[in-house]
C-alpha cells in the first residue's frame, strides 16, 4: 500500500474529527486519497502520506535542517524522554471514548517526534494521533518517518478539526489559540501545554547571550493560559541530559536561541566533547474556563 493511501486510511479513522478549513462543513475521505467536503473543496493526500489543508501560502524560519536536527536529538539522546513519559501518563489517566478512537492532537507538531514518542507509550489504548503544523517541511518529515498518526499541514487559525472533537490537545513549546482550543475540545477534554521554565536550556542561553536573553520568565505565558483555561494541574519537570558533540550541534540547529547570537559564541559553545543540558518545563493542564 502506498504511503498516500495509508495516510488517507488513517485519516478515515478520525474523519468525524475533521472539517473543511474553507467552509467548515464535514468531510469524507475518497477512495483515491482525497479529503472532500459537500461543497467540493478538495485536498489531496501527498505521496508522503500527509494532507495540506492550508488555504493560503505560509512562510517562516523553520526549515528542513532544523526539523531533521530535532528528530535526531529526540530519537537518539533521550533529551525529552521524561517529558514524553509525563504527558503519556496524563493521557492514560483520562477517560477516553470507548465507541471510537480518542483523538490526541499535537498543535504545532513540527516533524512529529514528540507525538510519535508519546503515542509509543500509549500502545494498547484506542487513541489516534493527529499532528498539525503550518510548516510543510516539518510535516513532510513526520509523514515520511512516522506512520502512527494523521499528519496535516494547516493553520491553527483555520483549523481542520471539527467542533468538540478532540479529546486531548498537546501544545508543546508552541503558540496557542485558546479560542480554537476551546472550540475543538470534546466535553471532558484536556489541554496540555508545555512551556519553558527559567532553567530551560540554561547552559545554551548563558553561552550565547550576555544580555537579558540569558534569563527567561514564563509568567506572561502562564497568565495568558489562566485567562482562557481553568488550570487543573501544573507539573514541573526539571532534569539534565548529557549531550555529545554531534548532539550539541543538533541542539544549536534546532532552537531559535541560536538564530541571532554572535557566531563566535556559537563556535565556543560547540567546542567541547560533551555538556550537561538542563530541561526545565512546566506542564499546564487545563479545561476551557466555561465548563
Amino acid at each position: 500500500m502506498s504511503k498516500r493511501i495509508d495516510g488517507a486510511r488513517r485519516a478515515a479513522r478520525i474523519v468525524h474529527a475533521l472539517k473543511c478549513p474553507v467552509c467548515g462543513n464535514p468531510v469524507h475521505i475518497e477512495d483515491d486519497g482525497r479529503l472532500l467536503c459537500m461543497e467540493n473543496h478538495s485536498f489531496d493526500f501527498a505521496k508522503q502520506g500527509y494532507v495540506n489543508v492550508l488555504t493560503r501560502p505560509a512562510g517562516g524560519h523553520y526549515d528542513k535542517e532544523l526539523f531533521e536536527a530535532r528528530r535526531r536529538i529526540m530519537m537518539d539522546s533521550g533529551l525529552y524522554a521524561p517529558f514524553h513519559k509525563a504527558v503519556a501518563d496524563l493521557v492514560r489517566e483520562r477517560s477516553l471514548p470507548s465507541v471510537m478512537p480518542g483523538v490526541l492532537a499535537d498543535i504545532g507538531c513540527g516533524e512529529g517526534t514528540h507525538l510519535h514518542r508519546i503515542l509509543q507509550q500509549l500502545s494498547g489504548m484506542d487513541v489516534m494521533g493527529a499532528g498539525l503544523d503550518i510548516a510543510k517541511e516539518g510535516v513532510q518529515l513526520a509523514a515520511r518517518d512516522f506512520q502512527d498518526a494523521v499528519w496535516l499541514v494547516g493553520d491553527l487559525a483555520q483549523s481542520p478539526f471539527a467542533d468538540h472533537s478532540i479529546h486531548v490537545i498537546l501544545n508543546i513549546l508552541s503558540p496557542s489559540n485558546y479560542e480554537e482550543f476551546t472550540r475543538m475540545l470534546a466535553p471532558g477534554g484536556l489541554l496540555i501545554k508545555a512551556v519553558p521554565a527559567s532553567g530551560y536550556l540554561r547552559e545554551l542561553r548563558e553561552a550565547l547571550y550576555s544580555d537579558k536573553r540569558r534569563t527567561y520568565s514564563n509568567e506572561e505565558t502562564i497568565g495568558l493560559f489562566d485567562r482562557h483555561f481553568r488550570r487543573t494541574e501544573t507539573i514541573p519537570l526539571r532534569y539534565s541530559v548529557r549531550l555529545d558533540r554531534l548532539q550539541l550541534q543538533d541542539l544549536v540547529r534546532m532552537t531559535p536561541l541560536s538564530w541571532s547570537p554572535d557566531p563566535a559564541a556559537v563556535k565556543a559553545f560547540l567546542n567541547r566533547d560533551f555538556a550537561e543540558i538542563t530541561v526545565e518545563l512546566d506542564l499546564l493542564v487545563g479545561e476551557p474556563g466555561d465548563w
